[in-house]
């Protein structure tokens, strides 16, 4: 019989209602079964394309032995880390802060009032390596609860004290030498310059990223060093530099095996230096990031191959990860069945290949795809990076070589190989789509899809693609109509078939107010602008530390949660307030919203003993400090909203990475009265001549309104 999880939303819950544990998801029955049984709580907290998580289930919550003791002795409850991120930080933090390590899935035993007493991450059934197993585990806790009760409760009552500290005051960091009470900019510069060399020091000049295996492609750091080149001048010492490691970490990256050559997209993370052998699951934050992070790349360098990369992401997640109604799904799983009627799964049997197979399905063409590609009669995976021997035999494509070598050594026009490999790769994704497919997340998350929006709207400013702008404006329409109750005005975090009924969390406002002021920049739909004002709003009432700055990541109103937190790295995700205080200082450059200047300083400061101490932590919270150091910078357009000479003056202001400038539009209209009553130099602006013009206006002045994409251009970047 199916167990509590089947009516779950999740689908990471609903992978283990069949489970013989008796679990319960996160919520009152649990604590009040525990309570009234006098039993601790085993908390397991993971997500539906955890490779690890997998494993764990099969070897423990699908045995019914191991359930037996599950069941007799503890209460057992399964958290979905997607759909409760303050949960997750919440016990993440206990779990690394007594054992050095962190990762899902995460294993926690807690008392019936939800304080943690013992956690992990992974275990195995039986006892290894002079480790415990987990049975051992499980009854070794049950021993301890009934005959040390007393000393365990008092025991977590420390830790929860310990994570109240930890709230308040933060890990014990070094502040920078002076920082605490140095003037702003002069503590900003310093971190600057700082954490610019902590990346440079850990750069990889051979294969790209930052430190050796394993490598995650950590967009935030991409972000700031992109900041860096746009403050310093892409052909500054520093700012050529910046942009040499950030463009040579997306080409390694592209290169390898961790982005998909035949379907787009990319993997989570990679276990080697050379970025050759991935854990396959494939994460919408990530798309959004990386897509992001290939667009700001094109417009330092030039180069058209990063707004390629930046194309493929958009059609893998066009293709697979969007909903009929424009939602962006979560994420589709790493392990996947070896072949259909076959029971086993394996990690990325959707994604490799063997020679053979390669051979079958390109015919001729085969010869010059493995030598691009790397392609081995044996495979091509060194069994150094896999341990378990799962890709023996098997090929993770990975570029060899630029395209034009591969030509030069087969004697080949580079047109002609070009047009080969689009058609090798077509051919593949064909045959590899009567593959068994991963498991798809079709659960619909409000920050991530903020995530998504974002990048799209950068692919419509960059790539002038008309399509992107349409698909970041579907989904903004999507979230509107399902995640938000304007009656209440109460943003939920979750939607998969219908709406969940978890509230919001502090990224959810942070990361869709950010995708709505892009996409208002990219398309100037007022509608989108308005709605971020009214969840920054919503944000600052919920989430707002009145004593101390910045944002907890949950409500005040959530009794279940032990301690309220707030995001200090900026990791796979950056950190809601980092994110914030961004928000903040555009929504007061665009609309001059009370008191968001004074939140955004008051944001910064709360955390400055991280982001001096250690800035390299923090990088995308630098990029709001840069920003609340600048003057405003804006530029006005006034004219029609689709007409083409509009559009061709919006287009000059993506053409280069430069400094950052809120974009506004004056539509001589209701649109352009709602924005001059926030901002009352925007009542006059019109078009000169009856022609569209746009207004620069930085240093608290406005220049002499232009009307042709050449001057437009020589007022922003100096240049004809």
């Amino acid at each position: 019989m199916p167990n509590r999880l089947a009516t779950e939303k999740s689908p990471y819950l609903r992978q283990h209602a069949d489970n013989p544990v008796d679990w319960f998801p996160w919520g009152d029955a649990a604590f009040a079964r525990a309570r009234a049984e006098q039993k601790p709580v085993f908390l397991s907290i993971g997500y539906s394309t955890c490779h690890w998580c997998h494993v764990m289930a099969h070897e423990s919550f699908e045995s019914a032995a191991v359930a037996e003791v599950l069941n007799r002795d503890f209460v057992a409850i399964k958290v979905d880390r997607e759909e409760r991120p303050d949960l997750d930080r919440l016990y993440m933090t206990y779990v690394q802060q007594t054992t050095g390590h962190g990762g899902w899935p995460m294993s926690v035993w807690l008392t019936p009032e939800g304080k943690p007493f013992h956690g992990g991450t992974y275990f195995p059934p039986e006892d290894r390596h002079g480790r415990p197993g987990f049975v051992t585990l499980l009854h070794a806790i049950a021993q301890h609860w009934r005959s040390e009760r007393a000393r365990i409760e008092a025991g977590a009552e420390e830790i929860v004290q310990a994570l109240r500290r930890y709230a308040s005051e933060g890990p014990a960091r070094e502040v920078g030498a002076g920082a605490a009470d140095a003037p702003l900019h002069e503590a900003a510069g310093a971190a600057f310059d700082r954490c610019f060399q902590y990346f440079y020091e850990g750069h990889d000049p051979i294969w790209g990223g930052f430190g050796g295996a394993p490598k995650f492609p950590r967009a935030v750091t991409l972000n700031f060093l992109l900041r860096v080149a746009a403050l310093q001048g892409v052909k500054s010492e520093a700012g050529a530099e910046a942009v040499k490691m950030a463009a040579f970490t997306l080409q390694r990256m592209a290169e390898g095996g961790l982005h998909d050559h035949v379907g787009g997209g990319f993997h989570r993370y990679a276990v080697d230096e050379k970025w050759h052998v991935p854990h396959f699951e494939k994460m919408l934050y990530d798309q959004a990031q990386i897509a992001l992070n290939c667009l700001e790349a094109r417009q330092a360098t030039g180069v058209e191959v990063y707004a390629w990369v930046a194309r493929g992401i958009f059609d893998y997640v066009q293709r697979d990860l969007t909903s009929p109604r424009g939602g962006f799904y979560s994420a589709e799983d790493a392990d996947s069945l070896r072949a259909a009627g076959r029971p086993e799964h394996a990690e990325g049997a959707f994604y490799v290949w063997t020679k053979d197979e390669i051979d079958a399905a390109l015919g001729a063409d085969a010869g010059f795809f493995g030598a691009h590609f790397g392609v081995k009669a044996g495979g091509n995976v060194d069994p150094a990076h896999d341990p378990h021997g799962e890709f023996a035999g098997q090929n993770v494509l990975m570029q060899q070589r630029p395209l034009a070598q591969t030509a030069a050594d087969l004697n080949l026009d580079v047109t002609v190989a070009a047009d080969q490999l689009v058609r090798c790769l077509e051919a593949l994704r064909t045959r590899r789509a009567q593959r068994p497919r991963p498991h798809l997340d079709d659960k619909v998350l409000a920050a991530w899809n903020g995530l998504m929006i974002s990048a799209l709207a950068k692919g419509a400013q960059v790539l002038g693609e008309r399509a992107c702008l349409e698909r970041a404006g579907r989904a903004a329409e999507f979230l509107h109509a399902e995640l938000w109750d304007e009656a209440s005005g109460t943003l939920y975090r979750t939607w998969r078939e219908t709406r969940g009924d978890i509230p919001a969390f502090a990224e959810d406002y942070a990361f869709l107010i950010q995708g709505l002021l892009d996409l208002y920049e990219a398309g100037f739909d007022l509608r989108w602008l308005q709605w971020a004002e009214r969840l920054q709003a919503r944000m600052d009432a919920l989430f707002w530390d009145a004593e101390r700055g910045g944002y907890f990541n949950s409500r005040a109103d959530d009794p279940s949660v032990l301690v309220r937190l707030k995001e200090d790295y900026d990791g796979a995700e950056p950190a809601p307030s980092s994110v914030a205080a961004m928000n903040l200082v555009r929504l007061d450059w665009m609309l001059g919203l009370p008191g968001a200047r004074a939140r955004a300083q008051a944001t910064i400061e709360a955390f400055r003993a991280h982001w001096t101490g250690h800035p390299h932590a923090l990088p995308q919270m630098l990029g709001a400090l840069e920003l609340f150091l600048e003057p405003p910078r804006t530029i006005v357009l006034a004219g029609g909203r689709e007409a083409a000479e509009l559009r061709a003056l919006a287009a000059v202001a993506h053409e280069q990475l430069g400094p950052r400038r809120a974009l506004l539009h004056a539509d001589g209209g209701a649109a352009q009265a709602w924005l001059a009553a926030r901002r009352p130099y925007l009542a006059e602006m019109r078009p000169v001549g009856g022609a569209a013009t746009a207004f620069v206006c930085e240093e608290f002045a406005c220049r002499t309104p232009v009307a042709t994409p050449a001057e437009l251009r020589a007022q922003l970047f100096g240049g004809a």
